[in-house]
């Protein structure tokens, strides 16, 4: 018995516990090969569907030039654009406004784009077979689909506010078509426009052609504010470079056609909406100028009736002018005057008074001062006169000067508006180039491939780290500080045998003695017996190792059965004893039944020593528990061990079964009977192999390892849960018990395995 008490050795160090092992990670993901392939075969069949099923994404491009400003009006110099002014734009701002309703609304309206058609008869797999459906085209005229019985083509599709969104569903009658949307059913002829009401307000259509054979054609109207969403989802405006004020427009959809027409006449739009903004600021100062030009003329016309009549009243032309010549004229007559006066002084020398020379000297005199006197009188009444004729000639040359510069600017932006243009100018329209941009076949394939293998890549990690099986020998011993005394690889050839389930259980010995489990077998039999303790007392090796597992379906009844035949190649007598009196079923293993074992005698003395005490009792004090033992005594008779141990067909073998199953296994294992029955068998055997319950599953291990040698647990490679292995060595350990060993068990070798040289290695024939 192994009751040793010591603390097991701990890990040497807990950081190591915590780090990843990248390399585990690595031999993870390549054990786990199967599931990666599989997803990304799955990601590769999802991408040839998407791909089949996904319609050509066709695009077109155009460039428009934004300009700084006009040049019309500059060209014609600079009064004139002064006059006008200057407007700088900038391309970002224009991107933005060829998005806008008032640049889409009236392409919309134009093809009716509103309108909208579909195939209610196309399903999945239909698209994924014909790779491309067929899609509406608009134009001025109308909307047409084409379908496999024929093409639709409506006309005209008008519908109230309540209607809109809302789907209908047009067929071709006998007479004409059937107009429906579930509650409403309505009947027209062919090209000709109609008007129904409906429950929830007024249609108006017409409708040009249908398919044949009652085919169906969805039809809808959609609200103007989604079908330009829908445009600008579809639209792309941005500028090329930095401040190079060219604008590309981009426009991706199903059918190339349909997307070069409506780009095509998004530009227009835009140019024409360009045009006619920069030219209206044109516009309204011609208009302003035709209001003008009456009103001045009509002012410069009363401003001259004015002044001529005030220069008809004055008698005058010019006062500025006939000022200068009277004071002219005045000078000359002075100085006629003084020449006269000389020349009657030197007459009236000689003469009298009464000579004619004098008296026509006299004459010119008088006749001299009377004109002097006028114009000095003249001159005297000139500031009023002249101020007024300043006053009414300063205001006709305004009201000229006025008029003047206004018609003449009128004329010449006539000239501008003939030939102005906006700044905004076509470089590239759009054209079509038939070659979709989309789907990207090849490369969805292979994405789809790389995302099936990630997932499943992911897969794999996750249910690493999930469950983390028993992989690491060395991990092994780390955590649990109990030495991985043997790796059992798998038998591929056992392996074969044992999935099918009629065929009994096989031995290695018996179909794979050549191969590396049974091998390592052999080299855990050598382990055992250099390490089996010695009674100090009689100096004979201890003789009983129990084997147990952390869980059903590690293989341990697989290694007991196994490590019995190879300790009896060895001329040892060896007793192996199913010990799991629940499920055991090494019986199997040497072909017999599961009765007359284990069960049946620690049943029989039990219920035997129970008797004798109870018999002491007084009846009435009979505990419910002895009543029990007294009834499982009364089952079975008395039994000598020999009638539970069975000689089986392999030399130097007994075998004792797990018996009939008690309902109580536990209390039976717990009994002294159990000890003087191995104390008894020790005598006879060489080596007791005791195959005992899961230690997880039931505490029987835990008895049974009180009378054992050696305590062995088995677990599974790949498909043991780690953290379980170390709880039942844990529970064990708080037992008082040892475990002296752990058997990896089912080794699957290979170059994704990076634990592979655990192996031991076959010698020998292998023929």
């Amino acid at each position: 018995m192994n009751t040793d008490s010591r603390n097991l050795s701990k890990p040497s160090s807990r950081q190591e516990d915590d780090d990843i092992d990248l390399m585990a990670l690595l031999f993870a993901i390549l054990r786990g090969w199967k599931v990666i392939v599989f997803f990304a075969v799955l990601g590769l069949i999802i991408g040839i569907l998407y791909s089949r099923y996904v319609n050509p994404t066709f695009q077109s491009d155009a460039l428009i030039q934004i300009e700084e400003s006009s040049q019309g009006i500059a060209a014609l110099g600079s009064d004139i654009s002064e006059l006008i002014g200057s407007e700088a734009s900038k391309a970002q701002t224009e991107a933005e406004l060829i998005r806008s309703r008032m640049i889409l609304e009236p392409v919309v309206n134009l093809l009716h784009l509103r309108i909208r058609l579909s195939d209610p008869t196309i399903g999945y797999l239909d698209r994924i077979k014909s790779n491309v459906t067929s899609t509406q085209i608009n134009t001025p005229e109308g909307v047409a689909i084409e379908t496999e019985n024929g093409q639709a083509y409506i006309s005209q599709f008008n519908v109230s506010q309540a209607y809109l969104d809302k789907s209908f569903t047009l067929t071709r009658s006998a007479t004409g078509f059937i107009l429906s949307n579930g509650f409403d059913e309505f009947k027209g002829q062919f090209n000709q426009p109609h008007q129904f009401s409906g429950s929830n307000g007024r249609i108006q259509i017409t409708v040009a052609d249908l398919p044949v054979n009652a085919h169906p054609i969805s039809i809808t109207k959609q609200s103007l504010q989604n079908t330009t969403n829908a445009i600008n989802s579809a639209l792309t405006v941005t500028e090329k470079g930095q401040q190079t004020g060219i604008i590309q427009l981009s426009m991706t959809g199903l059918r190339q056609q349909q997307v070069t027409l409506v780009l095509s006449h998004i530009v227009l739009s835009y140019i024409d909406q360009n045009q006619s903004r920069g030219s209206q600021e044109t516009t309204k100062t011609i208009q302003f100028m035709e209001t003008q030009i009456p009103t001045l003329k009509k002012k410069l016309e009363d401003s001259e009736r004015t002044f001529n009549k005030f220069r008809e009243k004055s008698g005058t032309i010019d006062v500025g002018q006939e000022a200068s010549i009277l004071l002219s004229e005045n000078s000359q007559i002075d100085a006629q005057l003084n020449e006269l006066k000389l020349k009657k002084a030197d007459l009236t020398t000689y003469y009298t008074e009464d000579h004619p020379l004098v008296i026509q000297i006299n004459e010119q005199l008088d006749v001299l001062n009377s004109r002097k006197q006028e114009i000095d009188n003249t001159i005297a009444g000139l500031p009023e006169v002249q101020r007024e004729f300043l006053q009414l000639s300063e205001d006709t040359a305004i009201n000229r000067e006025i008029y003047l510069t206004l018609l003449k600017n009128y004329e010449q932006l006539k000239i501008v508006k003939a030939g102005q243009i906006g700044f905004a100018r076509i470089i590239d329209l759009p054209i079509s180039t038939f070659k979709p941009i989309a789907p990207k076949k090849l490369q969805i394939i292979i994405l789809a491939m790389l995302l099936g293998a990630m997932l499943g890549t992911m897969l794999v990690l996750l249910k690493n780290l999930l469950k983390n099986v028993v992989k690491d020998p060395e991990r092994l011993e780390s955590k649990t500080g109990v030495p991985v005394i043997a790796t059992i690889p798998h038998s591929p050839l056992l392996s074969r045998l044992s999935k099918n389930k009629k065929s009994a259980k096989r031995m290695l010995a018996h179909v794979d003695h050549n191969s590396l489990s049974y091998e390592a077998i052999k080299s855990l039999r050598t382990s055992l017996m250099f390490a089996m303790p010695t009674d100090s007392s009689t100096k004979q090796q201890g003789k009983v190792i129990l084997i147990t597992g952390e869980s059903p379906g590690v293989g341990k009844s697989f290694i007991a059965a196994n490590l019995s035949e190879v300790f009896a190649q060895l001329n040892k007598k060896v007793l192996v004893i199913d010990a799991d009196m629940r499920l055991g079923e090494l019986h199997e293993m040497f072909g017999m039944t599961q009765y007359d074992g284990l069960a049946d005698y620690l049943s029989q003395g039990t219920g035997r020593q129970d008797t004798g005490r109870i018999a002491t009792t007084n009846a009435q004090t009979v505990s419910s528990e002895a009543n029990d033992h007294i009834e499982t005594a009364s089952k079975y008779p008395s039994t000598d061990i020999t009638a539970v141990i069975h000689p089986t067909t392999m030399d130097h073998i007994d075998f004792m079964p797990r018996g009939k199953h008690p309902h109580n296994p536990a209390s039976l294992l717990v009994s002294e009977h159990l000890g003087q029955m191995m104390d008894e068998l020790k005598t006879q055997y060489d080596y007791i192999i005791i195959d005992s319950p899961p230690v997880l599953a039931a505490s029987d291990a835990m008895v049974l390892a009180q009378h054992a040698d050696k305590v062995l647990m088995v677990t599974r490679y790949e498909d043991s849960i780690e953290g379980q292995l170390v709880y039942a060595i844990n529970q064990m350990n708080k037992s008082n018990i040892q475990v002296d060993g752990i058997i990896l068990n089912d080794v699957q070798q290979g170059i994704m395995s990076k634990y592979s040289y655990h192996y031991s290695y076959a010698y020998g024939n292998n023929n």
